[in-house]
């Protein structure tokens, strides 16, 4: 973008030499600076201002020749000079005020076109007057492409809004299912979805017999009744399978913490430690080891808050198994140590419960909820309690500035800070919240560059690596180094006093893009010191996923405002990214089951993807290009017809129980592919939904069979605060961007 002239807010009044010289002007004519040094003394007037003259009298003098409107000029004349009388004041004219010759010529430089203008001013009206006329014919030419030059720049140089483009831009504060609107809702009022939420609300009114809308023929009016009554049976389904969870279900408060057998816990811990340990940092690897080998040494004598620090790590490491490899009951034993630590932590306060284990086990409790779907999407609730918890314990304050601790207390310390800060800000992008925290309400320091195995408890000097050296801390340390700027993407999206213009965007976009690129080279740098392809593909996601909610905004208006394009290509590409990770079983596996962030990094996916499709055969075909242009089209569909398929696996493997976004997702391919054949396309809509909502109605019956209600003896904790009626926590996700007033 071409920058702006600068306007200055006041008029200098030194000469010219003395403020380049930068040093004090007694203004006299010429001035005694210049005199000393025998230099030309000018002086400029800005404007009509009279202050930068002497206010000696002047004697009138005619005008020779018309000023021109602006000195400044983008033109193939500009070895041509520009004349104007010496005693008439325009803007950024030099005046000499020397005695010298007639015509004295000085070139100057202009900083808002780049361009060199000559600046010639009049001495001896006389002369000048002998010259009018040739004077008159040039300074005409000049004018005139001085003028076109400006439309040009006008034209090129369109403004940007300045404020955020976007549905909230009117204050207005929208509601679904008792909760504020996600960026990804957001985009599902776009006017491309519209005959899609047209289509669905006439299915389900034809179900219930409520539609006054007339379908095209009888077999679309019976396909729509048929696709109506299967949505509302799987909601039905859905909601008996919700409701065999441990926290729908009130009694006794007995929990059975049991742990699988000592070789499948090897192996969840092993899972665990070499994934997300090494980018969320909350355990000390071998103080963690030897707690576990304590555990197994006297299971029975283990304090509850070291079990549950184990199983919640066991339940973690099980997401990136084989899930056909786990045992039927796994899953389920995994859900009730979470509930039971979620309970623990809902608990009254006590001493273990406001400590570094506890907080280690609120992170755990945390995780685990993001990665295996319970309450995932409302951990920014849960992030809340542990910052303050966290800060209550003085994990704000740098341990140098705490009562003398060990060097690896004090490093422990700095790491869970660190991690906390992680967990705030993404479950902040998710919920579309405030992160409740700032640089300036913390001054503990980024945790040192060491290998766990460095770092002991009669340690008493801290030798850090340089970041160059890989270690046990350097992948957090790159998550570390992008933070900033990830929290100013969260405080402007989600802060009500905020707002997001779209040159601060492009900066924003531009340093999240920096650190995806630093952290691919960082990775690549290290593949033989022990990074693998999980972690580069988690790093990148962690980072990457900020700017599809950073550009949404304004993507989603690109259609109407053709300045927001550059968004919608950063979107797409972001999405395309995140959708085609570096092939790695573990991470693809998470990435298709797994809730909290990865749910939601999946739905801005489905938002861009489906959004993008739509609109790119819409324009084809008002323009009579749908049959030629169609590479980028079919790549599209390609990516609608992966992400269809990752929607069945989220209900087969991941415990989803909302089929929405299948059903959407083929009634859009639907659509399209209805466009290219020139076909209306109803029938063709409402055959997809049919056949979406059988296969997925096959899906949960499925689901449903592998589950049973929980006994009270094995988890029934009470209200743990994971699950609410109204909006059903956990599974039952409003996974309807497309409906604005859904609630299934």
């Amino acid at each position: 973008m071409e920058r702006q002239t600068r306007r200055r807010r006041r008029p200098a009044l030194s000469c010219l030499e003395c403020r380049r010289r930068k040093i004090k002007c007694d203004r006299d004519e010429p001035c005694g600076h210049c005199t000393a040094s025998k230099l030309r003394c000018n002086y400029r007037v800005f404007g009509s201002e009279p202050a930068a003259r002497p206010p000696a009298p002047r004697p009138p003098v005619q005008q020779a020749v018309q000023p021109m409107q602006s000195t400044h000029m983008i033109s193939p004349l500009s070895q041509a000079p520009t004349i104007v009388p010496a005693h008439e004041s325009t803007s950024d004219v030099n005046v000499i005020s020397e005695p010298g010759p007639a015509y004295s010529i000085r070139r100057e430089h202009s900083v808002s076109d780049d361009v060199s203008e000559d600046v010639v001013v009049l001495g001896n009206v006389a002369q000048a007057s002998a010259a009018e006329p040739a004077l008159q014919d040039l300074l005409h030419r000049v004018q005139r492409l001085e003028d076109v030059s400006t439309d040009t720049a006008r034209r090129s140089r369109p403004e940007l809004p300045q404020k955020m483009m976007g549905k909230d831009t009117d204050s207005r504060v929208v509601l679904k299912k008792s909760r504020v609107w996600r960026w990804s809702d957001w985009m599902g009022e776009a006017s491309e979805f519209d005959r899609l939420l047209g289509c669905y609300t006439s299915y389900v009114k034809a179900a219930a017999n409520e539609s006054h809308t007339p379908f095209p023929d009888a077999e679309t009016e019976a396909m729509a009744i048929e696709a109506g009554t299967l949505l509302r049976n799987c909601k039905d389904l859905a909601r008996s399978i919700k409701s065999w969870r441990p926290s729908r279900s009130f009694g006794n408060t007995g929990v059975n913490l049991a742990a699988p057998s000592r070789e499948v816990a090897d192996t969840m811990v092993d899972h665990y430690l070499d994934s997300f340990e090494s980018t969320y940092r909350i355990l000390h690897k071998p103080t963690f080891r030897a707690e576990y080998q304590r555990f197994w040494d006297d299971p029975a004598g283990v304090k509850n808050d070291s079990r549950l620090k184990i199983l919640l790590v066991i339940a973690i490491g099980s997401s990136l198994h084989d899930p056909q490899e786990v045992e039927p009951g796994f899953k389920r034993l995994a859900h009730q140590w979470i509930y039971a630590a979620q309970a623990w932590l809902s608990g009254p306060l006590e001493k273990d419960r406001l400590g570094i284990n506890g907080v280690q086990i609120h992170c755990l409790t945390i995780l685990a909820r993001h990665i295996l779907s319970i309450g995932g999407d409302l951990v920014w609730i849960s992030t809340g309690t542990l910052l303050h918890t966290a800060m209550q314990i003085g994990l704000h304050r740098d341990p140098s500035h705490l009562s003398s601790m060990s060097t690896l207390q004090a490093e422990i310390r700095r790491r869970i800070w660190s991690t906390i800060l992680e967990l705030v800000i993404q479950s902040s992008l998710d919920a579309a919240m405030p992160s409740r925290i700032s640089f300036e309400e913390f001054d503990t320091q980024p945790p040192a560059n060491i290998n766990d195995d460095e770092l002991e408890e009669s340690q008493t000097e801290l030798r850090s690596h340089p970041r160059s050296t890989y270690t046990d801390m350097s992948l957090h340390l790159q998550l570390r180094d992008s933070l900033l700027s990830r929290l100013r993407v969260v405080q402007l999206l989600n802060g009500i006093h905020h707002e997001l213009s779209y040159h601060v965007a492009l900066e924003l976009s531009s340093e999240i893009t920096h650190a995806c690129r630093t952290n691919i080279h960082f990775v690549r740098q290290h593949e033989r010191s022990g990074v693998s392809v999980f972690h580069q593909n988690l790093l990148d996601f962690l980072v990457r996923r900020f700017l599809i909610p950073l550009h949404c905004p304004f993507a989603s208006q690109a259609q109407t405002n053709p300045l927001f394009q550059y968004s919608t290509k950063v979107t797409l590409d972001a999405t395309i990214t995140i959708l085609s990770p570096v092939p790695d079983d573990k991470f693809s596996r998470l990435f298709r089951i797994a809730g909290g962030m990865f749910r939601e990094g999946y739905r801005y996916a489905l938002a861009t993807v489906s959004h993008e499709y739509i609109a790119q055969a819409e324009t084809q075909h008002r323009d009579g290009t749908l049959q030629r242009n169609i590479q980028q089209r079919e790549f599209l569909k390609k990516t609608m017809l992966e992400l269809i398929e990752i929607a069945a696996e989220r209900v087969r493997y991941g415990g989803e129980t909302n089929i929405k976004g299948h059903m959407f997702m083929k009634m859009i391919v639907a659509q399209i592919e209805a466009m290219e054949m020139g076909i209306p396309g109803d029938l063709e809509i409402a055959k997809s939904a049919k056949e979406s909502l059988e296969y997925c109605h096959t899906l949960l019956e499925g689901q449903a069979s592998t589950v049973t209600p929980c006994s009270t003896t094995e988890a029934d904790f009470g209200s743990s605060g994971l699950e609410h009626e109204q909006g059903g926590f956990g599974f039952d996700w409003d996974f309807d961007f497309f409906l604005p007033e859904g609630d299934f």
